[in-house]
């Protein structure tokens, strides 16, 4: 019976610890500003000893990025790399913009959901689950969208002009694995031999995709 009791309050234990464990870490103090200068290298980044008012702040969404590249799209990031002042706060933002035609292409957000609202343009977007299973929706201005924490997404823009969004995270710093450099752009390669089996495709096929990415 005590075994049991024991048990069951490890089971309630874990259940109530469950949403801290599916983003960043509590904060333990009301700020700390990230010091980027820091050579102290942990979880996260040291706190910054003097701040400022100008550290909670942050000006660079308010301009549309260079969108000549070959996806089409750029993307802006307000997370603790740029922005200090969001370091254990377990938020970021970001502006996305796509020419004509562009795309952000698929990838994930290992650490945190993400979602979107559109600010101009027409876009396609979608996720796509561990069942492989696909949902998308054609989205304008003043529609919001949300892509699951680790789930391979993407935008696409379906107008004739340009589209841009801004993004919130759940994480003061996301990550971002995009699927088709991490596969194809690798530091070492992945072997050729690899990605053919995976692809189902020939060596020669993989090695001029990984050509693109050079």
């Amino acid at each position: 019976m005590a075994m049991l009791h024991l048990s069951v309050v490890c089971a309630v234990l874990l259940a109530l610890a469950a949403p801290s464990l599916a983003g960043d870490a509590d904060m333990l103090q009301d700020v700390c500003v990230a010091d980027l200068a820091s050579p102290i290298k942990l979880n996260g980044f040291p706190c910054k000893a003097n701040i400022t008012a100008d550290d909670f702040f942050f000006a660079g969404l308010n301009k549309a990025g260079n969108t000549n590249n070959p996806a089409g799209s750029v993307v802006t990031a307000a997370n603790v790399q740029s922005f200090p002042g969001v370091n254990t706060l377990g938020v970021s933002m970001a502006r996305i913009d796509y020419a004509p035609g562009g795309q952000n292409p698929p990838h994930t957000h290992p650490r945190a959901t993400e979602i979107i609202f559109v600010t101009e343009g027409t876009l396609e977007v979608g996720f796509i689950t561990t069942s492989n299973k696909l949902f998308t929706k054609t989205i304008t201005v003043g529609d919001v969208f949300v892509f699951p924490r680790g789930l391979v997404h993407f935008q696409q823009n379906r107008g004739y002009g340009p589209a841009s969004v801004i993004a919130g995270f759940n994480s003061q710093l996301q990550g971002t694995q995009a699927i088709a450099t991490t596969l194809f752009a690798a530091t070492p390669p992945v072997p050729s031999d690899v990605l053919a089996k995976a692809f189902r495709i020939n060596n020669g096929q993989v090695d001029a995709i990984k050509a693109k990415f050079q």
